[in-house]
């Protein structure tokens, strides 16, 4: 056949030998049956918005309960942490995944300005902890005028 080009497909699933193909699903297999992983403190995910007035915090922590949640204010540093108690769920058998958290969840922040702690409030709905901080009153930046 004179003239005849065949395409070669070098990405095809059979066009050559790949022998680190299913490697990683190997390594998959072993991950469950490491033992169950602690919750990372950087893992707390947060978002802030600023008003001119306030701060808004949320935080998701879900499967936590509000009375195990704890938040402190020192001028313009926030600390939120909570801990879910792993022995509350017992099952029978083995286990043979755990992908859940459980103990402590840990995140403390720097915001721009001071917050007036007296006036602060925070609410828990559906695993999401909502922050509303107040800015302090004359707790912003000054700008100098240069004699």
């Amino acid at each position: 056949m004179a003239g005849s080009i065949q395409r070669f497909e070098t990405q095809g699933g059979m066009s050559r030998f790949e022998p680190m193909r299913g490697i990683g699903n190997m390594f998959d297999m072993f991950d469950l049956m490491r033992p169950a992983r602690v919750f990372e403190a950087e893992s707390l995910r947060i978002d802030v918005n600023e008003t001119d007035q306030a701060y808004l915090v949320k935080a998701e922590m879900p499967g936590i309960k509000k009375e195990d949640i704890k938040v402190s204010i020192n001028g313009d540093e926030v600390t939120i942490s909570g801990e879910r108690d792993s022995q509350e769920e017992r099952r029978e058998g083995n286990v043979v995944c755990r992908e859940r958290y459980q103990g402590r969840q840990y995140r403390s922040f720097t915001l721009p300005q001071s917050v007036d702690e007296e006036k602060a409030t925070a609410t828990c709905h559906d695993g999401v902890l909502e922050l509303n901080l107040p800015k302090k009153a004359g707790s912003g930046a000054k700008q100098l005028t240069i004699l």
